[in-house]
């Protein structure tokens, strides 16, 4: 086994010991209410999502989503119309995807690979309107790989929404102050530690604009912009109540939204194919 396929392991484990958002509803998992109620709570809290995504518009259109988790957003999609293929490392997080779509009558394909070789799993000659990935890539090995083999699905017309980690940002800043004791260059293996809900991913990339120009060099970027901050105590988030932490709770409205243009933590891309 080589070095990179032990760290694809490590990650692959890491998300199926605790999918993400797995723990949104109390609601039986895999029950209609499970997912409605992880949706109603995913989009109170990261209430860029939908207007991300912008659901609706992909009606009758091919959708092709790049980790696909436990498939929140894949059957939002669906809901508005879509025709799904979704690629998932976690076999754990799929497998509860799987039960979403049947839960609401969606159909869709459902890939449990490794974007990294996309190529192998999924006919390169299958063109996709939109292809989207929300918080996903960044963890992967050699994210660079992935972007490379999208290419191969892409016609002119199609999107690419992508979700990355910022670097110049407020949950880096409290992680280094909060987990480092201040010392910013230990940043990489800090943000890998304490990036999740859950403690100890084995991988978690963070760009600044630069660099995720650099990452995605072959495609023409349309918009690039930061959002989000968390605001809630995380003690009481965990139990379900939406407590801001003081200093938010103080901070004017205008102020906040100021931060998270500059401060925010998620660097949202679409981005379009190179003209060839």
């Amino acid at each position: 086994m080589t070095k990179t396929d032990a760290l694809l392991g490590r990650v692959r484990n890491f998300w199926n010991s605790r999918p993400c958002n797995i723990r949104h509803s109390k609601a039986p998992v895999g029950s209609r209410q499970f997912f409605e109620e992880t949706a109603a709570r995913r989009y109170f809290v990261e209430q860029h999502i939908p207007v991300f995504a912008d659901f609706p518009k992909w009606s009758g259109k091919k959708v092709l989503e790049i980790g696909c988790g436990i498939g929140t957003d894949a059957i939002q999609f669906g809901l508005a119309g879509a025709k799904m293929t979704m690629i998932e490392l976690s076999d754990k997080s799929i497998d509860v995807a799987r039960q979403g779509f049947t839960a609401f009558g969606l159909s869709g394909r459902f890939l449990n690979a490794d974007a990294e070789e996309l190529s192998k799993h999924l006919p390169p000659g299958d063109r996709f309107d939109l292809i989207y990935s929300f918080g996903v890539i960044h963890h992967s090995p050699h994210p660079e790989r992935i972007l490379k083999e999208l290419q191969k699905y892409c016609h002119p017309q199609t999107e690419l929404r992508i979700m990355l980690y910022a670097k110049w940002s407020w949950k880096v800043l409290w992680i280094i102050v909060k987990f480092g004791k201040g010392r910013f260059w230990r940043t990489k293996k800090l943000v890998a530690q304490y990036s999740e809900a859950q403690e100890g991913s084995p991988v978690t990339h963070i760009y600044s604009g630069r660099e995720a120009r650099r990452l995605m060099k072959d495609y023409e970027i349309v918009s690039m912009e930061k959002t989000f901050i968390f605001p809630y105590r995380i003690k009481d988030y965990i139990e379900h109540r939406y407590v801001k932490e003081w200093y938010f709770r103080w901070m004017p409205d205008w102020v906040f939204r100021r931060l998270t243009k500059y401060f925010g933590w998620h660097l949202l891309i679409t981005a379009r194919p190179k003209p060839t």
